[in-house]
């Protein structure tokens, strides 16, 4: 009996529950991946991850025509074209059992269960398996059988489950059968052509080498360094992460044989902790499918009347505010594909908060850009600096950005990097230009920073009241 892999957000041959189901059982196995760039676009996928998700597409065709799998790409354009598609293939091929591993978007799930309802009406088995984070989603819960809505206690629970269960990882299939050639996928796909140089390099090993390079090289500092933008103090792998060519699981695994190999360190729990914020709202996107309809995980701040957007978004995500951290920081986005995280809760909390645009324009224009897109991820980072998620910054948080400058770009290296238009200012007033006379070409800040975050705050207290 044929076995039919369906690849996804699992772009990868090792620690795959599904792959390794399908090469378990008797018989050939073939793989597929549906491209659905008019889906992409309703989802703000950027350039930069058409781009990478097309490379990790050829490197995998590669490595699963190495073990006897040959990858079908299959052209689509809307989720809902799927089940038409696979049902072809079965026929075509005849494939008995379809296996996938899970996703958790509401549209990704819509699809899921059409494909299920489709291929179980030919009389095709769907296997799905929960393999997009450490610990299965939906088996963290509290003791009262319901979903955490704050971090910390999750996470406590999560470690828990982790050193009590220690999930095993799956490796790489044995081959199936003698070698196939690749399939190979056009790099440029319409619509996608203009994407940035890659962050990182491409396939499953160069992930891997990147994971051990950071937990031998700079995990140990990762918690003092991470937050300094100049510095390479972060492990990069979240491309690889958001795209599913590491998995979860073997990042807990590589830092529990790191701590065996080398004692507890304060970095690499901090890292850690990481990996538990993507669980944790990759399980918040599983229990509460609002957050993946535009909506505000706290109900109640869907009554905030946010400002029209106007020349001040269309300055924010040009990096034009006259704010030196969130322009330096903007210009990285659209420069680079990637912003530093630290940046992102700077940039997110000026938007929502200084300009009190609505942060769901921000998701969106992040998503448009990042190569490491990722709706759980982004959409937690965008409600929590708004103020409308979980585990959320209390509304009258209201960073500083020229503080947050100063902390965490003391020298100003970063801004002069991305704004070298005020590389000539002296190390203290490259963070507040308009203290005196601002360079030529760079423009006057767009808001008041005191006087916006006391707006802000009048408005989430008026909420309150209410």
């Amino acid at each position: 009996m044929t076995q039919l892999v369906w690849f996804r957000n699992d772009l990868r041959t090792s620690d795959n529950a599904a792959l390794t189901a399908a090469c378990s059982q008797e018989g050939p196995v073939r793989a597929c991946f549906i491209v659905t760039p008019g889906q992409w676009r309703e989802h703000d996928w950027s350039p930069a991850r058409v781009r990478f998700v097309v490379d990790h597409l050829n490197s995998l065709s590669q490595s699963l025509a190495q073990l006897g799998i040959p990858l079908h790409i299959l052209d689509a354009d809307q989720f809902r074209d799927s089940p038409a598609l696979l049902e072809s293939l079965c026929r075509e091929y005849g494939i008995r059992q379809l296996h996938l591993n899970e996703e958790y978007g509401v549209n990704e799930r819509r699809r899921d269960r059409a494909v299920q309802e489709a291929l179980g009406d030919k009389g095709v088995q769907v296997s799905r398996y929960r393999d997009q984070t450490a610990a299965p989603v939906g088996t963290i819960l509290t003791q009262q059988d319901e979903p955490y809505s704050v971090f910390t206690p999750f996470s406590r629970r999560w470690r828990q489950w982790l050193d009590a269960n220690s999930p095993s990882l799956y490796g790489t299939p044995r081959a199936v059968a003698e070698s196939v050639h690749p399939t190979e996928l056009a790099t440029s796909l319409k619509g996608y052509s203009d994407a940035p140089e890659p962050l990182v390099p491409v396939g499953e090993d160069a992930a891997h080498r990147q994971l051990e390079q950071f937990l031998e090289n700079h995990a140990q500092d990762y918690k003092k360094l991470r937050d300094f933008p100049a510095v390479d103090g972060t492990s990069r792998l979240s491309p690889y992460l958001a795209n599913g060519v590491l998995s979860g699981r073997q990042c807990w695994h590589a830092v529990r044989e790191a701590t065996a190999a080398r004692g507890e360190q304060e970095g690499l729990l901090t890292w850690m902790n990481e990996i538990a914020w993507r669980d944790f709202y990759i399980n918040i996107l599983y229990h509460y499918p609002r957050v993946s309809m535009h909506r505000a995980f706290k109900p109640e701040t869907e009554a905030l009347r946010w400002n029209d957007p106007g020349e001040e978004f269309e300055a924010w995500k040009e990096g034009r505010t006259g704010i030196p951290i969130v322009d330096a920081a903007m210009r990285q986005l659209n420069e680079t594909g990637w912003m530093h995280n630290r940046l992102r809760m700077v940039t997110a909390m000026f938007l929502s908060k200084n300009l009190f645009l609505d942060w769901r324009l921000g998701e969106a224009y992040f998503m448009s850009r990042l190569v490491d897109g990722f709706l759980a991820s982004n959409n937690g980072g965008w409600q929590w600096s708004a103020s409308t998620g979980t585990d959320s910054a209390p509304y009258f948080r209201v960073f500083n950005p020229a503080t947050q400058s100063e902390r965490f770009d003391p020298d100003g290296e970063f801004i002069r990097l991305y704004a070298p238009e005020l590389s000539k200012l002296d190390n203290k007033r490259i963070h507040q230009p308009w203290t005196g006379v601002i360079p030529k070409g760079y423009p006057r800040p767009i808001v008041d920073l005191k006087e916006s975050r006391k707006e802000a705050i009048a408005r989430f207290q008026a909420l309150k009241n209410q």
